[in-house]
């Protein structure tokens, strides 16, 4: 046994289990290195394919490693699934049964297994889409925390809903707005979209729902925020359960260890192309790890980019193993020449920093918008589904730092235009530009503020560590 594996026998020990998809595992595995700093043991689990690509991409995956006071290691599990390419992925419903099923016994044998090796798991924390880790932890009577990695104002929309406080749009009545308390009114597309009935992802929906249905079994709810971007709503909801605004973490310098990434994909270098441009002269485009543009649509945005005259770096991810292939148009290359970069993947924190970054075309994710708002980059709008669509109203309408492109599902079946996708980037890049830029720089500055020693997310990570040693001794 190496004395490594000796020391974290005397360390208290975290377990975070993360839903397998991107923009769930980066913002876990982030607070997995701040609890580690401070001296805790972190495990990180996550479904083996999970595991495989985050091996792929990056080192020190699966070994104990030190992280400022404390260690994180990996322990990923079996979810039944052959591969990437199993066509039970495809169909969400059924992944996200077999998770459960699977996920139910792998995680409590790794929680018995470490008690017997004398590690006992003081405190279990899941992200979303996965509520039966707060049931294991309950039946186990292990504290459970839940990281929410949406805005607080979506986790009031999912608490309004589940609990019928509020109207929501409903089969006979399918544009109704909805108008919850410290939030400004949203119209019927700008919910988050699994809650309306005409949905085609519902099932995740229930997942969420899922969570809010064992709120109960749960300590403390986590959020990916920071008090000053949401206080109204983050004051409101705290009436009702612990919330503590923590993020945004990729700010938080504790999370910033190098030598543990979560990414699935190996980034492309884009620094030297940024070099190369002129301040302020680059719009940054990408959609994210989820979404999947069609043909069609890469079309349209291939030739809004070429008809604006804009320099541009385009995250083109490939389609999932079940979509079909897209391509970029013919020539497209040769005309955009030494003007853009397409990449597969890149490395967005680097990328939204660098100075010759002007603006960023977003799916509106919540990772991407809070990455955006803290870096002082303004957007342009162009959200699919689920929360994308609410993050979208308040970029645009509330922080006042971008232009909207597309409403989200309602435009899935039009697509966005060439002509729209040139007028927006012109807009972005106008007379807006000034404002747009002051008020994105002001969100930054709150942003660092809050993650700074004494900051109110710096302080609410204190307060949870203090809970969870508090708990263990």
């Amino acid at each position: 046994m190496s004395s490594n594996t000796m020391n974290s026998q005397d360390l208290v020990h975290v377990l975070l289990v993360s839903f397998p998809g991107q923009g769930h595992v980066n913002p876990l595995l982030r607070l997995g290195k701040i609890l580690a700093s401070t001296g805790l043991l972190v495990t990180f689990s996550a479904p083996e394919s999970v595991g495989s690509s985050m091996r792929k991409a990056n080192k020190n995956i699966d070994e104990l490693t030190p992280v400022g006071d404390g260690m994180i290691r990996f322990e990923f599990f079996d979810d039944a699934l052959s591969g990437d390419d199993d066509p039970r992925r495809a169909d969400l419903g059924a992944y996200i049964r077999l998770l459960e099923l699977h996920g139910k016994e792998a995680v409590n044998g790794i929680i018995k297994k470490h008690e017997k090796e004398g590690r006992p798991v003081s405190c279990l924390i899941n992200n979303p889409f996965i509520p039966w880790v707060s049931d294991i932890a309950h039946a186990l009577n292990i504290p459970n925390a839940v990281l929410w990695v949406q805005s607080c104002a979506c986790f009031s929309a999912y608490y309004h809903y589940n609990y019928e406080l509020a109207q929501f749009p409903t089969q006979s009545d399918p544009e109704i707005d909805v108008q919850l308390p410290s939030m400004p009114l949203l119209k019927h597309d700008e919910i988050p979209s699994f809650l309306h009935p005409h949905s085609p992802y519902s099932v995740l929906g229930k997942a969420i729902l899922g969570q809010f249905k064992v709120l109960s079994k749960t300590f403390c709810v986590l959020v990916e925020t920071f008090q000053e971007l949401e206080s109204e709503v983050i004051d409101y909801m705290s009436k009702f359960c612990l919330i503590k605004p923590i993020g945004p973490l990729f700010k938080n310098l504790k999370s910033s260890n190098s030598s543990i990434q979560g990414d699935f994909v190996k980034a492309d270098d884009c620094i030297d192309y940024l070099n190369s441009k002129a301040p302020a002269s680059v719009v940054y485009v990408s959609f994210g790890s989820v979404i999947s543009l069609n043909q069609e649509q890469t079309n349209e945005i291939a030739y809004g980019l070429l008809s604006s005259g804009v320099s541009f770096l385009w995250v083109l991810r490939p389609p999932y193993p079940h979509l079909p292939p897209v391509v970029l148009p013919e020539d497209f290359l040769e005309k955009i020449g030494e003007r853009g970069k397409i990449v597969q993947w890149c490395a967005q924190k680097e990328v939204l920093e660098h100075p010759s970054v002007a603006y960023f075309v977003t799916h509106c994710g919540w990772n991407s918008s809070l990455e955006a708002i803290t870096t002082g980059v303004p957007v342009v709008a162009f959200p699919g589904w689920g929360d994308q669509v609410t993050n979208a109203k308040y970029l645009v309408d509330v922080l006042e730092l971008g232009v909207r492109l597309s409403r989200g599902d309602q435009t899935e079946k039009t697509g966005v235009s060439r002509d729209r996708i040139q007028k927006c980037l012109k807009e972005a890049i106008g007379p807006k530009a000034a404002e747009l830029k002051k008020n994105a720089l002001k969100w930054k500055k709150a942003a660092e503020d809050a993650v700074a020693e004494g900051g109110s997310s710096d302080r609410n990570l204190k307060d949870f560590v203090d809970k969870i040693r508090g708990v263990s001794m």
